[in-house]
C-alpha cells in the first residue's frame, strides 16, 4: 500500500461476630415449601436450557463470531462539485463498499478500474463510494475519468474520514452490510476474487 503524503479508622471490634450454623443443601431444600420447590426446579431447568443453547451455539461457530463493528458515518464534498456532499447515512439499508484511494497511489491504478467495472454490473444491489484521500482535485478528476468511475466519489483533503477509519495507507476497502456494519476490510489492492468474495459477505450479489 502507498501511504498518504505527510498524512481515619474507629476502634477495633471486640471480636468476630458469631456465625449461624451452615445448612447442608439437603436440609436447605427440605425447608422449602411445595411452591418453593417447584420454583427452584423451574429455575434449574431454565438455567440448564440456556447453558445448552450457548454450548450448541459455540459448537456451531455462532459463539466465536462477534458482531461486526458499525461503520462511522461521514460526509464529504463530491469530487468536482464542491457545493455538493455525499454521506454514508444517505445509503441506509443498502450494502456499501467504501474504497479509499488517490490518483498518486500506484496500486490504485489497477484496482480502481476493477471497482469501476464491478459497479457497472452490481450497482442495482450494492453501492460503491470512493474516498479520494489527500489529493489534488484536478489530478483526481482526470484519474476517475480515465479509469471509468461512475460511482460517487468524495474528497478527503485533509484526510479526516480516512483517519477516522484508521486508514494509514492506500488503497484500503471496507465492505459494509445493509446495516452498515463492517463485514470485511481489505488492505492493499483488491483482486477480482477478493472483491467477489468480500462483496458476497455484505449480502449483495452481482448480476
Amino acid at each position: 500500500m502507498d501511504k498518504p503524503p505527510e498524512m481515619t479508622g474507629g476502634p477495633a471490634p471486640a471480636g468476630p461476630a458469631p456465625q449461624a450454623p451452615r445448612r447442608s443443601p439437603a436440609a436447605w431444600y427440605r425447608t422449602l415449601g411445595r411452591r418453593g420447590r417447584i420454583a427452584f426446579a423451574t429455575a434449574v431447568i431454565a438455567t440448564a436450557a440456556v447453558i445448552a443453547l450457548a454450548v450448541a451455539s459455540v459448537a456451531a461457530g455462532g459463539g466465536s463470531q462477534p458482531r461486526p463493528a458499525a461503520a462511522r458515518n461521514f460526509t464529504a464534498p463530491v469530487l468536482g462539485h464542491p457545493g455538493q456532499h455525499i454521506s454514508l447515512s444517505s445509503y441506509r439499508g443498502r450494502p456499501v463498499i467504501v474504497n479509499f484511494f488517490a490518483s498518486w497511489c500506484a496500486p490504485c491504478q489497477k484496482e480502481t478500474p476493477l471497482l469501476a467495472r464491478y459497479y457497472r454490473t452490481a450497482r442495482s444491489k450494492i453501492t460503491v463510494i470512493g474516498i479520494d484521500v489527500n489529493d489534488r482535485s484536478a489530478a483526481a478528476l482526470r484519474f476517475v475519468h480515465r479509469t471509468g468511475v461512475s460511482y460517487p466519489v468524495g474528497t478527503d483533503t485533509p484526510p479526516r474520514t480516512a483517519l477516522s477509519y484508521g486508514v494509514s495507507g492506500l488503497p484500503q476497502t471496507f465492505f459494509l452490510n445493509s446495516s452498515h456494519r463492517i463485514v470485511k476490510r481489505v488492505f492493499g489492492a483488491l483482486t477480482p476474487r477478493e472483491l467477489a468474495a468480500a462483496a458476497s459477505l455484505t449480502g449483495a450479489r452481482a448480476g
